[in-house]
């Protein structure tokens, strides 16, 4: 059992049900507001690891679907500064146990990491958001 920080979009379908999976596999889990964190190059950087820029941010979000931003030709102080400003371009969740930090919820990686339920192994894709964004933009909080 680990005690996760969860820093989650609140309302984002996927990242309640990547918490149910933590939480159905005995951790202790401790959800934050990834939008409403206080976030600098120094407390956000971590979690990227050797990751490519790329690879930091969240496709779904609405300033990378309309091609406003476009991670592949960003420096990482560029990436940071524009995730700073618009914490929706954080790819999700970002989670943070016992000193070492993560981007995204790959079932398999979490699992060998700190471990999930393997009565109920992970079917579905629970990093792509599920919604249409043309009926209502997740600029807000939900």
């Amino acid at each position: 059992m680990a005690n996760v920080t969860f820093y989650e979009k609140p309302g984002c379908r996927n990242n309640t049900k990547q918490k149910n999976l933590l939480l159905a596999a005995g951790h202790n889990l401790e959800a934050k507001s990834l939008l409403t964190e206080p976030w600098t190059p120094e407390t956000l950087r971590p979690f990227f690891g050797d990751l490519p820029v790329n690879l930091w941010f969240n496709p779904s979000a609405p300033k990378i679907k309309s091609g406003e931003v476009i991670p592949d030709n960003l420096s990482e102080e560029k990436a940071l500064e524009l995730m700073i400003v618009d914490p929706l371009l954080i790819r999700r969740p970002l989670i943070h146990v016992d000193g070492v930090f993560r981007v995204g919820f790959e079932p398999e990686k979490i699992d060998t990491w700190i471990g999930l339920n393997p009565d109920k192994p992970v079917t579905e894709d629970l990093e792509t958001c599920p919604r249409s964004h043309e009926e209502k933009s997740c600029t807000t909080v939900q």
